[in-house]
């Protein structure tokens, strides 16, 4: 292995494929937690619902109430062909760019047909990256379609049998926070997944303040880092708003001596895009960050996150987080007790 830091195979491990998790738990915070104290590198192993005896009366769990667009939906041309549309994101009302698939060209100014008839698009255009951009006059009448036919836009390495409804109503409800708000996401911010309503009711009972962020994850999430060194890599820009009472909420916190903690990388990435524009009032726009070791955390104190895809921005976030040989190690030891890989996984907590 090349010891060199921002060689990207420096972050590399081997998964075994049956560690990759199809389903979630039956129960949400079920799940296991693997602790991580990065001072001293000890690892506990814990279940989701037992984080609490980690945060402090004062603390901030931070949230990101992003909400998973069901993004992948069938149309057809006038023709009568069948198009296959995954959505990026809604640039502004009423037009979309999304990845289209059909066995035929598909022109400018053709128009899409969606739930038999009832949502038409214009194709507007063809853009330099391969997707389109689509225009509905009728903008309430798509979503809607969107929400009673759409599928949720799984992960690659999940794998679905189109046919099976049941699936499609589990996976409709668990690939979103109970807490998902949001509409704009085409991925689920995992970390969030393991958290129900009860223990959200807890963690507040106990004196921790809640505050919420949205960043929308946008595809760009899953793509694996393909240059040879990190500094040559072009990071993805992801939308995000953070409100002023959550501002508020983490200086105050901070002013006091308690911690700040982000629920997943996401919610890492608002805070520190914030964090390094140094602002103190609500905050939106598009973030191109990218956190790879060695980076001083100006927000961030504790994390939780999802095992993530090696070569990815997600582990180097991670690696710079709590250091490259820590997340290495906690990732063989959970290999070795057989936790559960990726979206619908298992979770670490890194203090």
């Amino acid at each position: 292995m090349s010891s060199h830091p921002f060689k990207t195979s420096y972050y590399d491990y081997v998964l075994p494929k049956n560690l990759i998790a199809q389903y979630p738990t039956a129960i949400r915070d079920e799940s296991r937690l693997l602790v991580l104290h990065k001072k001293n590198s000890e690892i506990e192993h814990r279940k989701f619902h037992e984080i609490t005896e980690y945060l402090n009366c004062g603390d901030v769990l931070v949230l990101n109430d992003t909400k998973v667009i069901p993004a992948r939906i069938v149309g057809s041309k006038t023709t009568g062909g069948k198009v296959e549309a995954l959505i990026i994101k809604e640039i502004e009302d009423g037009i979309w760019e999304m990845l289209l698939k059909s066995n035929s060209k598909l022109k400018e100014n053709e128009t899409l047909h969606f739930d038999d008839n009832s949502a038409k698009g214009r194709i507007v255009c063809h853009n330099k990256n391969g997707s389109f951009t689509i225009e509905f006059k009728n903008s309430k009448k798509f979503k809607e379609v969107l929400k009673n036919t759409g599928n949720m836009p799984l992960p690659p390495y999940i794998k679905r049998n189109p046919e099976n409804k049941s699936l499609r109503m589990l996976d409709k409800k668990r690939y979103q926070t109970v807490y998902a708000k949001k509409l704009g996401a085409v991925a689920a911010p995992t970390a969030g997944l393991h958290f129900t309503e009860n223990l959200l009711e807890r963690i507040a009972a106990k004196g921790i303040k809640i505050a919420y962020i949205t960043l929308h994850v946008g595809l760009g999430t899953f793509k694996p880092v393909k240059a040879e060194y990190l500094t040559q890599h072009t990071m993805h820009k992801e939308f995000y708003f953070v409100p002023k009472n959550t501002i508020d909420t983490i200086n105050e916190a901070r002013s006091l001596g308690r911690k700040v903690i982000a629920t997943g990388t996401t919610t890492c990435r608002a805070l520190e895009t914030i964090a390094n524009n140094g602002t103190i009032k609500e905050s939106a726009g598009w973030t191109d960050l990218f956190i790879y070791p060695p980076y001083r955390f100006g927000l961030t104190d504790s994390l939780i996150t999802n095992f993530h895809l090696q070569r990815t921005s997600l582990i180097l976030l991670v690696s710079a987080f709590a250091g490259r040989e820590n997340t290495l190690n906690s990732y063989e030891d959970a290999k070795n007790l057989r936790y559960r890989f990726y979206s619908y996984g298992d979770c670490m907590l890194i203090l």
